[in-house]
């Protein structure tokens, strides 16, 4: 066998290596009301599995804003990277995922508008069984403190919700009317958490969502706040992602 083969073969089975090597950067995207401590427990998983997990803080002001603060945690990953999104950062991460070092892309009950949907088109599409989305004057949105566990987190612990539904973060009308522009899922490996008992998020609508954009769907049997409720599944979906399983 010549030189020239053999560097063609050596070379081809560094690309095949270098394809099997898992993606150890993860950036996740929290969803509207909520912060990114809920994530707390994923990423102690996580970690000792040798990831690198980072939060990208929303400010929830409007879908570029939001966009734009997820391509910024992007930019100081080295390396590629699994990105995250619950709820409405699922239409972040379809936006911010068209980075080429986004190599999946991972939706936790979640929503992912197609290019020229926006959130409130799909939520009425589909409604949820319950909603407790309130808008202020200011053109805010906020969930019913007082029903903000029942139809939010009702397999979580009173006592904890409540504390979640006084320390909402606030989402805008205008992020729920944004067209999207992009969307990412189209072109990027997916994977998708079907929250059953979801009463936020339409199960419905999500598994619709999911088969359209040909996600590997799991479901969970939780709420819409699944990734707190049942860290150590969710967990897994993100490491079958970041392995290509």
């Amino acid at each position: 066998m010549n030189t020239l083969r053999l560097m063609a073969i050596a070379a081809a089975m560094t690309v095949l290596s270098a394809q099997a090597e898992p993606v150890k950067n993860i950036v996740i995207v929290s969803g509207s009301f909520v912060d990114g401590s809920g994530w707390r427990v994923i990423h102690d998983i996580l970690t000792p599995k040798g990831y690198k997990v980072t939060v990208a803080a929303q400010p929830h002001t409007s879908l570029d804003d939001d966009v734009a603060a997820t391509r910024a945690i992007l930019d100081q990953q080295i390396g590629p990277v699994i990105l995250v999104g619950h709820s409405s950062g699922g239409a972040v991460i379809s936006a911010a995922g068209e980075r080429d070092k986004v190599k999946a892309l991972v939706y936790v009950s979640a929503l992912l508008p197609d290019v020229g949907e926006s959130l409130a088109q799909l939520l009425g599409s589909m409604p949820a069984p319950s909603n407790s989305v309130r808008p202020t004057q200011d053109g805010h949105l906020f969930v019913d403190p007082a029903r903000f566990h029942d139809d939010v987190a009702a397999d979580l612990p009173v006592n904890r919700t409540n504390y979640m539904a006084i320390s909402q973060v606030p989402a805008t009308v205008a992020t729920f009317s944004t067209q999207i522009w992009a969307a990412a899922w189209h072109k990027k490996p997916s994977y998708a958490v079907l929250s059953t008992e979801d009463r936020a998020l339409s199960p419905d609508l999500q598994r619709w969502m999911y088969q359209r954009a040909g996600a590997k769907v799991t479901e969970v049997k939780g709420s819409h706040l699944a990734y707190i409720s049942q860290p150590d599944q969710i967990a897994k979906v993100i490491d079958d992602a970041a392995n290509g399983r």
